[in-house]
């Protein structure tokens, strides 16, 4: 079981409703991000799993995790906290909150990838016992920089 966190936030599971602002806060956060589209198609799939977390004042989403599910593995795909809200536990809620769904769903196993460069990811998938499986070289293709590898990592459920 991982580690809960507290955080004045409440989570709750997304819906393809949840694309808009899913796509406005992954285009802060990520290049290339994810546009209305891809998470409204992406959230209306079976093996998709999302959660939403929504500040109670002022209320806005302030994070999400996306990820899906296939036989007895799970993936997380993304995951997005705004700036202002990092580094309060809400990432390792999201994480325990989809870890959770996927165990209950029989995933024995959840994977997710991370940008090599990217050491407050890097350490807090260390911290929640996730192990590294492997590097991906140049998986992230940027606009105005070099690639950066990706660092594979599994947290046995």
């Amino acid at each position: 079981m991982l580690a809960a966190h507290t955080c004045p936030v409440n989570l709750r599971s997304a819906t393809p409703a949840d694309a808009e602002e899913c796509s406005k806060l992954h285009a802060e956060l990520f290049e290339p991000a994810w546009d209305r589209a891809s998470f409204a198609r992406f959230f209306s799939q079976p093996a998709a799993r999302g959660f939403l977390a929504r500040s109670i004042a002022p209320a806005q989403t302030v994070g999400f995790i996306v990820g899906q599910m296939a036989a007895d593995e799970a993936e997380v795909l993304t995951l997005a906290v705004r700036r202002e809200a990092q580094r309060q536990g809400l990432a390792t809620r999201l994480i325990e909150a989809l870890a959770e769904t996927a165990r209950a769903a029989g995933a024995r196993v959840l994977y997710l990838e991370v940008a090599a460069e990217n050491t407050a990811a890097l350490a807090l998938y260390r911290k929640l016992r996730f192990q590294e499986r492997g590097r991906r070289l140049g998986y992230y293709v940027r606009a105005n920089a070099p690639p950066a590898d990706a660092v594979t990592f599994a947290l046995a459920l």
